[in-house]
């Protein structure tokens, strides 16, 4: 049976494998993480039938509308999205990835879902229960500021 340390040790193993498959994943791509970012939120946007314009993109990245900028001119010179008039707001645009992104970003990341998923369908009821509840709970402790995090007596 792990100890509680030995879990931790698995939890930053894990952190570090998914922070090197993004680096190859983007390098690959040759894009950076805000604009592999931008395309899967603008390819998700367009499956869902909602249009992105720069503002809304700027404001999921958390990025400045002039560094938003700078990132749809790459990704329009790469040929991974456009930009058209937005059918509703003449003075707004909407941003629209290319057809071939859907594919590159299929591609590239699917294989590497499916064997995340062939691994999760190996849990049984209670331990995806257990993991989620585990997985949740370390979500909501990194999520407390130091502000609110109990002072040492």
């Amino acid at each position: 049976m792990p100890k509680n340390y030995e879990v931790i040790a698995e939890l930053r193993a894990y952190r570090l494998a998914e922070e090197a498959m993004r680096r190859r994943t983007r390098e690959s791509m040759k894009m950076g993480e805000n604009d592999l970012t931008a395309l899967r939120y603008l390819l998700k946007a367009q499956g869902e039938g909602r249009l992105v314009t720069p503002g809304m993109l700027a404001d999921h990245l958390d990025m400045k509308s002039a560094s938003v900028t700078v990132m749809l001119d790459r990704l329009t010179k790469s040929g991974h999205l456009s930009r058209m008039p937005h059918p509703n707001d003449r003075r707004s645009l909407a941003v629209v990835a290319t057809p071939g992104s859907d594919d590159e970003v299929r591609e590239t990341l699917g294989a590497m879902h499916s064997r995340m998923m062939a691994v999760a369908r190996r849990l049984d009821a209670t331990q995806a229960e257990v993991l989620h509840r585990f997985l949740h709970s370390m979500s909501d402790a990194l999520e407390v500021t130091l502000d609110e995090a109990p002072q040492p007596g």
